[in-house]
Parts: structure tokens; sequence; C-alpha cells
């Protein structure tokens, strides 16, 4: 029997790792198509780029951070295109002014040392308390980092600051849309999600306890439950 396929979308300076602890839940159930984030800071772009790997005349469309913003663009975009999309510890809004200043200093900063470097301390700031001292989770997300060149990652980083907010636009495209996010994430736009309201009746939304940004690593078996039943909606 031929399987469904789900297109993945993962975030920032984040690789195919990013989905090791869902695959062996999901691939007897479905087709996982990894899709990388395009280097482009244009996200019409972005969207051709996507045009040319998807092969498929209508997709099941999975994001991640960064990743869930473009899958939501790539949807308002492509919305005959797509059966339904998830988004994961993502939302499709523009960053706060707070955040926006701190990601310019860090590209100066960058600029001036001509290197970086993620700290086991930065890492650590993703993850919940529990997973404070998990060696091979820490030094998972430090090889998918370090897979990128500083052009890569300064091109990446100064993608998120021509986000703009699109959630009227995807949320009143009539398909299955479902959220899932830790209510304490301290790199999403915590505000953004109270946007969200009983208007949108194809829209369903998954708070989670805790902290964790990476939830496809922290949180493996919960995604992977609400991404069968995001599969099992009626497209």
């Amino acid at each position: 029997m031929k399987k469904e396929k789900i297109y993945l979308l993962p975030g920032l300076m984040n690789n195919k790792l990013l989905w090791e602890r869902i695959n062996p839940i999901l691939e007897d159930k479905y087709e996982l198509i990894y899709l990388p984030i395009p280097l482009t800071k244009d996200f019409d772009d972005a969207v051709k780029y996507l045009d040319n790997l998807i092969k498929d005349e209508k997709i099941n469309l999975l994001g991640f951070s960064l990743g869930a913003y473009l899958a939501s663009y790539y949807t308002i975009k492509r919305s005959e295109n797509i059966n339904r999309v998830f988004l994961v510890a993502g939302t499709p809004s523009s960053l706060s002014e707070i955040e926006i200043k701190k990601r310019e200093i860090f590209l100066k900063q960058m600029d001036n040392f001509g290197s970086i470097n993620l700290s086991t301390k930065k890492i650590k700031l993703l993850l919940e308390d529990e997973n404070q001292e998990d060696k091979y989770l820490i030094k998972l997300i430090k090889n998918m980092f370090d897979s990128f060149s500083l052009e890569e990652y300064k091109l990446q980083l100064s993608t998120t600051f021509q986000r703009k907010d699109i959630y009227e636009e995807l949320l009143s495209i009539n398909i299955p849309i479902n959220f899932i996010y830790s209510k304490k994430d301290r790199l999403l736009n915590l505000k953004s999600m109270e946007k969200i309201d009983n208007r949108f009746k194809n829209v369903v939304l998954k708070p989670l306890e805790g902290s964790s940004h990476m939830i496809p690593l922290e949180k493996a078996e919960t995604l992977s439950k609400e991404i069968i039943c995001w599969m099992n909606r009626k497209a």
C-alpha cells in the first residue's frame, strides 16, 4: 500500500537530524520527505525554490520554527497545492521588535568576530529543564548548527527580519491547520498565538506545558501522535 507523504521543513540552522526521533514512530505509516530551508532572503524566491523540489500536486506540509513560517508563506502562495499544514514551535507572524534588535546585534557581533559558535549554554536555553544535561541531545543540536557556514547562518538569520504577519491570510484558507507549541517557549512570539480564536474552525491548537522549543527532539511521541491526528483530519 502506497504511503501518504509528509513534507518536512526544518528551522534555523537545522537539517534532517531534527526529525531523528519522530522517524522511527512515523516512517511505517508515512513517507517523510525532508526539505531544506532555501538560502535566500526573499520568501517569494524561497517558494519558487521549493516548487522545484516538490513534485506532487497536493501535499501535506509541516514546518518547524523558521520552517513553520516558511510553510505558512508557501501555503498562502500555493493554497491550491496544500492538503493540510502543521506549524511546530512557529507562527505565521513577524518577530517582535525586541527580538529583531537582539538578532541585529548578534549579526553585527558575527561580522566583528568573523565566526560563530553555539555554546552549550545557548543550547540549553532551547531545552526543557529535565534535558539540560542530555549530552547526546546537546551534541546533536550542536552538530546541526556546525554543519552550516557563517555565511549560511547570516543569510538564514537575516531572512527572519523579512517576516510579516500573515495570520489572516493563512487561517482563512479552508484546510486543516494544526499548531503545537510550548507555553513558555522563549523563542516564540507567544502574544501572536492570542490572535487565534473561535472564528477559525479549521484550526487545532495544541499548547504544551514547559519551555521546549526543540519539540521534534524533546517531545517526539507527543508530536507524532498529533501528526497522526492531523493526517486523519479531512482535507
